[in-house]
């Protein structure tokens, strides 16, 4: 019997695919569950993919990959989709995709399977992925293959079989969690003009509903990587799991957005992201202080470049590799640490310090200093603005001008 790995997470979809597979193909299907912070949600997929119908389940603890491999070179790099998406299900994809790969190769299959559907992102991710790595693998995308057209669609043919599915017909937010983030989509969240339910949130709460008084922390970073809190030292799985606390609590994170899909549609989505926040504002902060004009602001174009790419799922590729090494480079004095302001969803900085700043006090004081002469802006600003002169003065010869 020939064997298919299929990317597993027990929600509805993943669900009902196991099934599937196996009366459209006839092959053994092997489950992969990446385990990248869902916590509770893994608890009872083993028991239920076996009851679905896969022969064995693969539960992988990704976590530590997914924060190195894949978030702290994001986050090194800046990069934000559309100025709000913190890219939490995109950088998951290449990494999940990974793993499936590695375990369809160890298993001699044919083919991996996933769940997503043939309006998103994901499939995208998934199968770029796949073929960068492994391009022999057959690809298998039931969304676009079985005659179910709907959500309620998939509830019926669950039902049918005797299979347990999460959620309801009427409430069933297609969501994706992981440990930066979770994001809501689909039912009343559809129609873009609807404010999202108060009990949609479920790592954090509303900013209204946040504590009046700020909470504050030290966050320290070494060469552009998170590596401290409040003074100590402190693993990355932990250092996030504690932030998303913190920052769920005072309402961090919460972004509601119209985006542009790849595939060409736009699409509302609702997502969580308090952690992530908190250390994209402190990095940033620290940036500011430790890099030239020049990088900086080309650093920003990168940013926008990159970020367009983890979204579309082109992770592996030669040009995502370059700009890391750019990216690296500017990190070497992102060093120091940042003091932020946490208080009913907003996160602020209050203070950053580096031994690398490039902020020099004696230059920018508004009180007396000797090591800056005034009078050189003069010149500055005359060679500085001698197109602008010669312009105005050519037609104001050529009679353009009154």
């Amino acid at each position: 019997m020939k064997k298919v790995v299929l990317a597993y997470s027990g929600g509805l979809d993943t669900s009902i695919i196991i099934s599937w597979l196996k009366e459209t193909y006839g092959y053994e299907v092997i489950a992969m569950a990446a385990d990248l912070g869902q916590g509770e949600e893994l608890a009872p997929l083993q028991e239920k993919a076996i009851k679905s119908g896969a022969s064995k389940l693969y539960i992988e603890d990704l976590r530590e990959e997914f924060l190195s491999e894949f978030i702290f070179p994001t986050l090194k790099a800046g990069a934000i989709y559309e100025g709000n998406y913190l890219l939490g299900t995109s950088f998951a994809r290449p990494l999940i995709a990974r793993r499936l790969v590695e375990i369809a190769e160890q298993e001699g299959a044919v083919a991996v399977a996933h769940g997503a559907t043939g309006k998103g992102n994901d499939q995208v991710r998934f199968e770029l992925s796949v073929k960068a790595l492994n391009p022999d693998l057959e690809i298998i995308a039931p969304w676009r293959i079985w005659n179910l057209k709907s959500r309620e669609d998939c509830f019926d043919y669950a039902e049918a079989r005797g299979i347990s599915v999460p959620g309801t017909k009427e409430r069933s937010y297609s969501m994706d969690r992981n440990l930066w983030h979770l994001s809501h989509e689909g039912v009343d969240l559809e129609d873009p003009w609807n404010e999202p339910k108060r009990d949609i949130y479920m790592l954090g709460v509303a900013p209204e509903d946040a504590p009046d008084q700020a909470t504050y922390l030290e966050l320290g970073f070494e060469q552009g990587i998170p590596a401290s809190l409040n003074g100590k030292k402190i693993a990355p799985v932990a250092l996030l799991e504690t932030l998303n606390e913190m920052g769920g609590k005072n309402g961090i994170g919460i972004v509601d957005m119209v985006e542009n899909r790849l595939v060409g549609m736009k699409s509302r989505g609702v997502y969580e992201t308090p952690g992530g926040t908190i250390l994209y504002m402190a990095h940033q902060a620290l940036e500011h202080l430790t890099l030239d004009r020049l990088t900086l602001h080309y650093k920003e174009q990168i940013a926008l470049k990159y970020a367009e790419m983890v979204y579309d799922g082109v992770w592996y590729s030669p040009l995502r590799e370059a700009l890391d090494a750019f990216v690296n480079v500017t990190q070497r004095n992102v060093t120091g640490t940042v003091r932020v302001k946490l208080y009913k969803g907003n996160c602020t900085s209050v203070g950053v310090k580096s031994p690398f700043s490039l902020y020099n006090e004696e230059f920018v004081t508004f009180g007396e200093e000797g090591v800056y002469d005034q009078k050189d802006a003069g010149g500055f600003i005359n060679l500085f603005g001698l197109p602008l002169k010669v312009r105005a003065l050519m037609e104001k010869e050529a009679g353009l001008r009154k």
